[in-house]
């Protein structure tokens, strides 16, 4: 016969293969974005000190916006 399901074997099985198939793009996507903030860890005041490193800001900039995060 038709294993049990009648005639909704067949719509079970593509609607289960749907599902795996969106599953593994769901965690490649994950993955994928997971890896890329991997610099994201840093604190706002330690970015802040790295512009001010850098020269990006400048000593009165970098004060006020020390002074603003904390």
């Amino acid at each position: 016969m038709m294993g049990g399901y009648g005639g909704f074997g067949f719509i079970i099985m593509i609607a289960f293969w749907v599902a795996v198939i969106v599953g593994i793009v769901f965690l490649v996507r994950w993955l994928a974005t997971s890896t890329r903030g991997g610099g994201s860890t840093e604190s706002a005041l330690e970015i802040l000190k790295k512009r001010y490193a850098q020269g990006e800001i400048d000593k009165k900039e970098f004060e006020q916006k020390k002074k603003d995060l904390l």
